[in-house]
């Protein structure tokens, strides 16, 4: 099941997404005949997925018709994962760490999988990372890696964007990371039953149509499981928490001959079954810290 949080018309709702249509909540309601409630989070977290069977027949409504919306309302933790692929940690001259490296990005960072990045001029130096991003579906503390996948929820696709100059002038990740719409993300939430293997899906970048990165989940090196698992012994993880599990390699901090995004390029990152972000580069206001 993929599920979208959508707009239309100054509305706000969700849907049921399959081959570019949409059946809205209202329409769940009428071919189902369960009383689903009427917010998004309601409905994921409080177990109306399981009780509403796949539509059939033909959906009614085309997606382009709606503003999709990121899927995930304000998760209590946005939780992404440095070094975490091989090929990346390569490019950085590094060895990925074997227990979850974390950076925490504020809620306020998220994004629409269409909305606009927005850079101030300042931050300097700003960078693409398409990363497999976990929704955790019920809460967590202190959870074995093989118990870990059952609190699954399901996956979306998530930029973390980065501003380096920041991040080098900090030495640190956090303020480099938080800016708002520097986690955009969706296009929908796939849910763990349908998005096939996680740890093999083929994921990808690209910049006014030109390939950055091109690599697979399996490339990971702490694997999900493991990744849940080992948060979870030093944070409660809660329903609609956000996992973020790493990029690949390929970034321009990698020294890709792209280089760094500009005014205007059109970021597409995308993960194999899960869907495309497409979202337009804005940088505001003059040069200056």
């Amino acid at each position: 099941m993929r599920i979208a949080r959508i707009r239309a018309g100054g509305a706000e709702t969700y849907g049921l997404v399959r081959d570019g249509r949409v059946a809205t909540r209202e329409e769940i309601a009428v071919r189902t005949g369960v009383p689903v409630p009427d917010g998004m989070r309601g409905f994921l977290f409080d177990g109306w997925p399981a009780e509403v069977e796949r539509s059939s027949g033909r959906l009614r409504y085309e997606t382009a018709e709606y503003e999709l919306l990121a899927p995930v309302q304000r998760p209590g933790k946005i939780i992404c994962l440095a070094f975490n692929y091989e090929d990346h940690a390569r490019e950085q001259g590094i060895d990925p760490p074997d227990e979850p490296a974390v950076v925490l990005k504020p809620p306020t960072a998220l994004a629409g999988p269409g909305s606009d990045i927005v850079c101030p001029a300042f931050a300097g130096r700003l960078d693409y990372e398409a990363e497999l991003a976990v929704v955790i579906g019920r809460d967590c503390k202190d959870v074995a890696p093989g118990d870990a996948m059952g609190a699954v929820l399901g996956y979306m696709v998530l930029n973390d964007v980065s501003a380096r100059e920041i991040q080098e002038r900090d030495g640190q990740f956090g303020r480099a990371k938080g800016f708002d719409t520097f986690a955009p993300c969706g296009p929908w939430i796939t849910t763990a039953d349908e998005a096939g293997d996680p740890q093999d899906l083929r994921i990808t970048t690209r910049v006014n149509g030109e390939t950055r990165q091109d690599s697979s989940t399996s490339m990971m090196h702490v694997k999900i499981p493991e990744i849940i698992s080992g948060l979870s012994r030093v944070m409660t993880l809660e329903r609609g928490d956000v996992i973020s599990t790493g990029t690949p390699a390929g970034v321009a901090l990698g020294g890709h001959p792209g280089g760094y995004l500009r005014d205007g390029d059109m970021v597409e990152a995308g993960i194999e079954g899960l869907g495309t972000l497409r979202n337009r580069v804005r940088i505001t206001g003059g040069a200056g810290r």
